[in-house]
């Protein structure tokens, strides 16, 4: 990693796929990854840690299923944040945008287990590194 700053939009300028995250720096043993968003994610799990977004641009929207089985949403905008709890499935969707997400080293995009086959604009990958 790089010990110069990293300008995010000229990061995310640099590459074009949809849920294909780059790390763009790491703190401690976590990831910080970036990744362009556009369509509905998989429905997925993280067992042993939460995970953060944060919307760059754009809109971004998280469907969770709470351990009772209901079912909510969570709509954000550009420059929201918000915090999926450990343990609770969630599926992203975006009509477009980019965001930020922190999360422990090797987390998987696609959760420890998912639902259904990962759709073909999805990325199932830790991360790569930005080039």
């Amino acid at each position: 990693m790089s010990s110069e700053p990293v300008s995010l939009s000229d990061a995310l300028d640099r590459f074009d796929d949809v849920y294909s995250p780059r790390i763009v720096g790491r703190l401690n043993d976590y990831d910080i990854k970036i990744a362009h968003a556009s369509g509905e994610h998989v429905w997925h799990v993280h067992a042993e840690t939460d995970e953060f977004f944060l919307v760059i641009r754009g809109e971004f929207e998280i469907a969770m299923r709470e351990p009772d089985g209901t079912e909510r949403s969570v709509s954000l905008r550009e420059g929201d944040i918000f915090v999926v709890p450990r343990g609770i499935e969630h599926r992203p969707s975006s009509p477009g945008g980019a965001i930020m997400m922190f999360e422990p080293a090797g987390t998987s995009s696609t959760g420890d287990t998912h639902t259904g086959p990962v759709p073909a604009h999805v990325d199932s990958t830790t991360g790569h590194e930005l080039e």
